[in-house]
This record gives C-alpha cells, structure tokens and sequence, in this order.
C-alpha cells in the first residue's frame, strides 16, 4: 500500500498554527483508515416521516420531559431492527473472514468539542424504545460535558449519522471501522410530492448506507433500506 503523506503547508503571516488534540488525532488517523481501506459504496433512499413523527407526537404526550423521544432515538430504532435481518451489516471485516455480531449495538454520532464521539446503546433491537431514549439522552450528556464512560462508546456494531437537526438535506458519512456500514440521516421536511397522480405537500428525509463491499453487495444494502423505509412509514413496530 503506497504511503500517503500530506502537503507540506507552512504558517505564514495571515495564517495561524493550531496544535490538533488527541481527539482530532484520533478521528484523523481512523478516518484516513476507513477511506483508504475500506472500499466503500452507498445506497440512498427517501422517507416518508410523516407516520412516524405523528407516532413521536402520541407517545411524547405521554412521558414527561426526560423521557420524550427524539427523532434519532426513532432512527436509531428502526435501524437495529433492520439491522437484525441483514446480519452481515452488522459484521466486521477480518482478513478471510467476516465476523458477525450476535448483538446489536447502535452508536450515535455525537458532536462534542473539537469533534464528534460515538456512544453506543446496547441491545438496540430488544430494548425498549424509551430504553433507548433513556440511554442515549444520558450517554450524549456525558459525552458533551467530558464525562464519558468507557462503556459508552465501546462495543458499537453499527452506527446512525444524523445531521438533520442541522437543516442538512443529504450527506454521506464515511465508515467507523471496524464496522461494516454507516447510516447517514439528513432531516425530515414538507416537500412537494405526487401521490396517485396528485401533487400534495409531505414529509420527507433522505437516509444514505455506506457499506463495506467486502462484506456486503448493492441488493443487500438497498433491501436494508427498503426495510428501514417500511419500519418507519409503518412505525408501530418500533413500540413492540
């Protein structure tokens, strides 16, 4: 493999030398090993969010405020459902094998100072949804104040990228090795949309896999996302 060195870039007098941290470091190194090992394809799909936001709606009312349910935890759900049926998306890469995960472990990109951690809820597809609400509001809380735990973000099987709290319409998000595949979920908005040959307004969001094709092919990743759709426009799955 041909050693990859970057540009040599000097600060000059309109310029400023920035030292990295350890974290920057770390998100360096591990992104420049996904990318230039990993032989990565994607798969996108749209969303209809309005059944299962109207879903959110019904069961928000019914939990007090540290127990509401977010959109991601929603995501996050359907995903280890999804997940469980595709088991080489939830696998690992290793040399003349692959390894596959008898369990599911969702991480959550988190956004935190100076760059992003992953935290990572357990046993995703046979928790609780409020189980995962709870989990991930505590794991992204000790995350954002510096006080993450180990078990916070070790064990993660598969991980879910969400932008769409930032009005992000579609993106594609590079693999956490070891795993074999990423979510990337941009945010649910009123587009127009023809239905039965009729134009009307509806909620859409865009969610993209990128998968390693070592592990897996185009057909298996689009019927990951063909049941991911089916999970969250026919939401009450999430809740048994």
């Amino acid at each position: 493999t041909p050693s990859i060195s970057p540009a040599t870039v000097e600060a000059g007098p309109e310029s400023e030398e920035i030292a990295l941290t350890r974290l920057r470091q770390a998100i360096g190194r591990r992104m420049v090993e996904s990318k230039t090992t990993v032989p990565h394809f994607y798969v996108t799909t749209e969303i209809d969010m309005a059944p299962v936001l109207e879903l959110r709606k019904q069961v928000n009312a019914t939990l007090s405020d540290d127990q509401k349910v977010s959109v991601n935890d929603l995501v996050v759900k359907a995903a280890a459902l999804a997940v469980r049926d595709f088991p080489n998306l939830n696998a690992a890469f290793a040399g003349d094998k692959i390894i596959r995960h008898k369990r599911v472990n969702i991480g959550s990109a988190v956004a935190v100072e100076g760059g992003l951690t992953t935290i990572v809820q357990k046993d995703t597809d046979i928790s609780s949804l409020s189980k995962v609400a709870t989990d991930n509001r505590a794991m992204i809380a000790r995350a954002r104040e510096g006080k993450v735990r180990p078990d916070d973000v070790e064990g993660g099987t598969f991980t879910v990228s969400n932008l769409g709290v930032y009005d992000v319409d579609h993106f594609i998000a590079i693999i956490n090795p070891p795993e074999a595949a990423i979510l990337a979920v941009g945010s649910a908005r009123e587009v127009p949309v023809v239905k039965d040959g009729q134009l009307g307004i509806g909620t859409r969001m865009k969610a993209t896999i990128s998968a390693d094709h070592r592990v897996t092919d185009g057909a298996e990743a689009a019927q990951f996302m063909q049941r991911l759709k089916e999970l969250l426009e026919k939401p009450l799955r999430l809740l048994v």
